[in-house]
This record gives C-alpha cells, sequence and structure tokens, in this order.
C-alpha cells in the first residue's frame, strides 16, 4: 500500500506541472533517444550523401521534401505572426507556410529553413531542420531538441513535446502585441477567437481574426471575410500554392489536440508502467498501477475523436477543393464509399464525427491496454441503445455510420 501511495504522489506532481522536464528522465529520455521517425531517416540520407534533394529552387525542393514525407501539398496554411524559430524572416509578406498530415507537420519560410515534425513510436514529435541547399551547395538536416521544446513542451501542449495553434494579434511586421492576449487554439474555440495572425483563403459566414494586422492602441474585433487569392499580399510564386486554406486551418487544430492528447497519455502509462517495475518487479499483471489512470485518459481522448464541445461553424465554410480531394483520399472508406474523411463543411467539420486520427501512426503506437480503452470506449458511446449522456448531439444514425466505417476499416476496433 504504501508503494501505490508513494507512486500516486510521484505520479500527482508529473501531473501538477511541479516536476519539469519529465520527458528527459526514464523512461522516455527524450533528447538521448535514438528515435525512428520518417524525418530521422531522411535526415541520415541527406546528411551521408546517399538522398539529394532535388529541384532548381526552394519551392521545387520544399514540394520533394513534402512528397517523400508523405505530406499534402495542398494543405497549405500560411501564417505571418513572428511566433517560430525564424522570426526574422517572417512578416506579413513573407509568411511562413505549414503542411500537415496525420503524421507530420513541416514548415518553411522563404530565405530559411525548413522545419519538420514527424511521430516516433515511443518519443511521439521529433523536431527537425533541413537547410535545403541549392544546385551549388549540399543540403543538410539536424535534430533539434531544446529550442523547439522550449515552446513545444509547456502547458500549451499538455507538458509534453507536442505540437500547437495559438492565435495572436500581430501587428503591421508580425510581431505579437501580447497587451491583447493570445488563445490556445482547438476544435472547441469559437472561431471568432480563431486565425489572428493567419491568412485565411475561403469563405467562412462567422466572423475571425485573420487576414488583418492589429495595433496596440485598438479593440481588436473578429469580423466576416473573404479572401480567395492572395495575390496582390505576398508573393505568391515563393510558395508551392497561392492558398492558405480555410478547411486545412480547421483540421490542423483538431488534430493538433488529439496528438498532444495521445502523446501526454502514452507518456504517462509507460511512465507508470517504469515506476511500476522498479518498486514492485514481482507484481501480477492484474496488479496493473495505471488501470485507473488509462480509463480515465481514454474518456477524455474519446471525447475529441468524437468533436465533443467542437465550436459551430455557423452557416458553413468553403475552402480549397483539391485540399479536400487530397484530404480524403488518404483514408479508408467502407465498400459504399462511407468514411472518417468526408467533409461537411456545414456546421460541423466532418459528416461523421469520429476523427480520421485513428488511422495515425501515433494511435497505431500507443500502448496495448490505453488503445484497447480508447477503443473500448468508442464502441461503448457508439454502440450504446440510447443517447449517451455528453453525447447527445450524435443522434443514433451518425453513431452507427461511424461503427459501422470503424468495424470496416479499422482491425484493431473489432465488431464486438
Amino acid at each position: 500500500m504504501r508503494m501505490w501511495r508513494f507512486l500516486g504522489c510521484w505520479l500527482g506532481l508529473v501531473g501538477a506541472g511541479l516536476s519539469q522536464e519529465v520527458w528527459e528522465n526514464e523512461p522516455i529520455r527524450y533528447s538521448l533517444a535514438q528515435p525512428a521517425d520518417a524525418a530521422t531517416v531522411l535526415e541520415q540520407g541527406i546528411n551521408d550523401g546517399t538522398i539529394q534533394i532535388p529541384g532548381a529552387t526552394d519551392v521545387e525542393r520544399v514540394r520533394w521534401v513534402l512528397a517523400r514525407l508523405n505530406i499534402p501539398v495542398e494543405s497549405q496554411i500560411l501564417v505571418f505572426s513572428k511566433t517560430s524559430k525564424q522570426n526574422n524572416l517572417i512578416s506579413p509578406w513573407n509568411p511562413r507556410a505549414l503542411y500537415v498530415s496525420e503524421d507530420a507537420y513541416a514548415g518553411f519560410v522563404p530565405g530559411g529553413q525548413m522545419e519538420v515534425i514527424t511521430h516516433d513510436p515511443v518519443l511521439g514529435p521529433v523536431f527537425h531542420l533541413i537547410d535545403l541547399g541549392n544546385p551549388e551547395t549540399k543540403a543538410h538536416s539536424q535534430r533539434v531538441t531544446a529550442d523547439c521544446l522550449s515552446c513545444h513542451a509547456t502547458a500549451r501542449t499538455l507538458d509534453v513535446p507536442g505540437v500547437m495553434v495559438r492565435s495572436v494579434f500581430a501587428d503591421a511586421d508580425g510581431h505579437p502585441l501580447l497587451v491583447h492576449g493570445s488563445t490556445a487554439v482547438d476544435a472547441s474555440t469559437p472561431l471568432a477567437q480563431r486565425w489572428g495572425g493567419y491568412y485565411v483563403t475561403g469563405q467562412c459566414s462567422l466572423p475571425h481574426l485573420g487576414n488583418r494586422t492589429y495595433r496596440e492602441d485598438e479593440t481588436p474585433e473578429p469580423a466576416v471575410q473573404r479572401l480567395q487569392s492572395l495575390e496582390g499580399r505576398i508573393d505568391t510564386t515563393r510558395y508551392p500554392r497561392g492558398t492558405s486554406d480555410i478547411v486545412s486551418l480547421l483540421v490542423l487544430e483538431h488534430q493538433c489536440r488529439v496528438y498532444d492528447l495521445l502523446t501526454a497519455a502514452s507518456y504517462r502509462y509507460r511512465r507508470m508502467q517504469w515506476m511500476g517495475r522498479i518498486l514492485n518487479p514481482g507484481r501480477q499483471p492484474s496488479e496493473d498501477p495505471a488501470a485507473q489512470m488509462v480509463a480515465k485518459d481514454a474518456r477524455e481522448i474519446v471525447e475529441a475523436l468524437l468533436f465533443r464541445d467542437a465550436a459551430s461553424l455557423g452557416d458553413g465554410v468553403e475552402g480549397d477543393e483539391a485540399y479536400q480531394k487530397a484530404f480524403s483520399k488518404r483514408f479508408p472508406a467502407t465498400a459504399d464509399g462511407q468514411s472518417l474523411a468526408e467533409f461537411h463543411l456545414g456546421g460541423k467539420l466532418f459528416k461523421n464525427r469520429c476523427s480520421y486520427m485513428v488511422y495515425s501512426r501515433i494511435f497505431a503506437s500507443l500502448p496495448l491496454p490505453l488503445k484497447t480503452a480508447v477503443l473500448a470506449r468508442l464502441r461503448e458511446v457508439l454502440q450504446a441503445p440510447g443517447t449517451v449522456t455528453g453525447y447527445e448531439y450524435l443522434h443514433a444514425p451518425e453513431r452507427t455510420r461511424i461503427d459501422t466505417i470503424l468495424k470496416a476499416t479499422l482491425p484493431a476496433y473489432g465488431g464486438t
């Protein structure tokens, strides 16, 4: 009993954020561990000369890296606030481009390096900087830890290495006006608080903060805006595309929250298991100290997967069809074409409100007891004979569709 009380206190300190940089301790040892993510494989080839990044221009080389990492170029989002490692290059006339898949994130500023995050099954997100080189100079890549983790491992990322989206009030040069505050954005954030510091192409029926700069002496207010092209605002020839797609932004904001929840739960489970082995090496499987924690984490993860508390899109949004096609074809569908990646874009983002992230590498790499608990909770909600408290917005036909899709496309979900 004393041992488990000690373990509970230790975990409580970690959960409360009183123990700093716990990811550098056993069993994760984030900075010292050798990652096995996709960008590390690419990095090794670039640095030893077995892989050369082709292309005469930065845009061509960016496209090649994105294709190599299986990140759709159509996902391009442009952010002009100085909220990145390469702030000296970012401005409203030279924004940073972001690209995202379910397994990777990339950033590129014209005149600078390419930033890449890909998933490792134990470490979670692994951060890299790629100097793209040019026809005369050799490309180079390096893993980055402390510099990136100073922002990407804070309370905004649930106190583990992670990803995030922030809405800020940027001035005419792109500097965040902190006097007006900022917002950490996820799927529950009202659109009126989103997209400050971002260009947003497409249409939205609700007011938002994008496409504008602000002054310190004004009271910022959201506005309804429709911007179809960035021609005239930036030099679009310096980017693979001329868009900063609203639908891609909505997907990113949902995905970052899910990714961080999965990473944090995975870290907690692995730490608990490691401590359990240290303190009680002879324990039986039935004495799993993480069981109660896993159940709690599973419920929170399922809330995010099923878009509980997601903000309304009002009368809907319209975005780049090329992105929507590129996104949807990445994920499996049933024999009759039903999919978790089918957009709705009316009052909700997807027709079937269960996240495509169940097909991601981070979901696949969850510790088995945690994944089992998440899938069990999904079945509990989706297969319930009546309305489930907290999920009243998921009417029976939608829950049935989602359950059918998961049975047909996610073997681990099963049919029980």
